[in-house]
């Protein structure tokens, strides 16, 4: 059954591997037209091999490949409509920024009038056309991946895959080329493939994020659907900074309530999926976790160590052998201290429940 027709990429069931290596193992989504779609994962995850393998770079050795609906999983890399940025820039040393806008273009035989036209508009719109005329090494990080990224935009490709381009820069540049990035896209409405190990990458660029392990895409949403709903224990560690708070708990038989160092904790509705006695883990983000209002139901604490932020700061607080983290505005943080009791308030609605046994979310 072909993808529909506003799918730009649509892959299913692709496998790659390389000896005993699993690159990439029946992997599957689709990635609907004009969409910026982040695929997210620790290194060898299979991330750069999905993105060679939709450029024509790699041959799967099983599954199909459809880019706009038309079958391209063994066509050659010309005329895929796919353009891609590498993690190292790969530019031409020895050519000037006009020229290596220019390069992909006189391949193609585009007309010399019709190469100046689109490199002088691809310099501007990149704040580069001051610099055109200089070679790769006398550039900085952030005008060199400038660069590759205009190579790439001056083919108006139908679908842009971009590979960690952003791993060389420096903290301020990376800030300053996300930015770049979204307004291209917006400008552009082209689909965006953009691969990163980067959770704040992820979130902040993608419309859509694929949470990858071992080769394949185990979740995939918005960033607030991973972020409210993850689909088990994997997934909750990768997204959301600082990471959540995990606690090993043990079913009541009510499959509402869970036993744990903090003392029982209660699930507002009662959990299908969960069986009683077994071993489970409550999670809870410290952004859920604030301090306590008098007559709450509170967890005494002791603070050990407070991480200021600017407007908000990250306190660590032990409950018996348990540590947790709560994010907490800067102005009530700032009478805290190393130490002190404080009784925390842990909100049971953002309560996540996972089972202990494979990880996985109890519904």
């Amino acid at each position: 059954m072909s993808a529909s027709a506003n799918t730009a990429l649509s892959l299913k069931g692709v496998t790659k591997h390389y000896g005993r290596v699993r690159a990439v193992e029946n992997l599957s989504f689709e990635v609907a037209e004009g969409r910026f779609f982040v695929l997210f994962g620790p290194s060898s995850v299979g991330k750069t091999t999905t993105l060679r393998t939709i450029a024509g770079l790699v041959r799967p050795d099983a599954g199909s490949l459809e880019i706009f609906g038309k079958d391209m999983t063994a066509a050659e890399i010309k005329g895929r409509g796919v353009s891609m940025v590498f993690q190292s820039f790969a530019l031409y040393p020895h050519l000037t920024v006009y020229e290596n806008f220019a390069y992909p273009l006189v391949e193609e035989k585009v007309g010399k009038e019709e190469i100046d036209r689109r490199v002088k508009e691809t310099a501007a719109m990149l704040k580069l056309d001051k610099k055109i005329d200089r070679k790769p090494n006398t550039l900085s990080g952030g005008e060199q991946q400038r660069v590759a990224l205009g190579r790439s935009l001056i083919r108006r490709p139908k679908i842009l895959l971009l590979d960690e381009p952003l791993t060389n820069l420096d903290a301020k540049l990376r800030h300053d080329m996300r930015a770049e990035l979204k307004r291209l896209h917006r400008q552009f409405g082209m689909t965006i493939v953009y691969a990163t190990p980067d959770e704040l990458e992820a979130l902040s660029m993608g419309e859509e994020i694929a949470v990858m392990r071992e080769g394949a895409v185990v979740q995939r949403g918005t960033p607030d659907e991973l972020y409210e709903s993850p689909k088990d224990l994997y997934v909750a560690g990768k997204i959301g900074s600082p990471h959540m708070n995990l606690l090993q708990a043990k079913t009541g038989k009510d499959k509402s309530t869970f036993e744990t160092a903090l003392g029982k904790l209660v699930s507002p509705k009662k959990l299908a999926g969960a069986q009683a006695g077994e071993a489970a883990i409550v999670g809870i983000r410290p952004n859920d976790i604030r301090i306590a209002k008098k007559g709450e139901d509170a967890v005494k604490t002791q603070i050990r160590m407070l991480e200021p932020l600017g407007d908000v700061t990250v306190v660590s607080v032990a409950a018996g052998e348990e540590t947790l983290r709560l994010v907490l505005p800067e102005q009530v943080a700032s009478g805290l201290e190393p130490g002190q009791a404080a009784s925390i308030y842990l909100d049971p609605e953002k309560f996540h429940f996972f089972r202990a046994a494979g990880g996985e979310a109890l519904s």
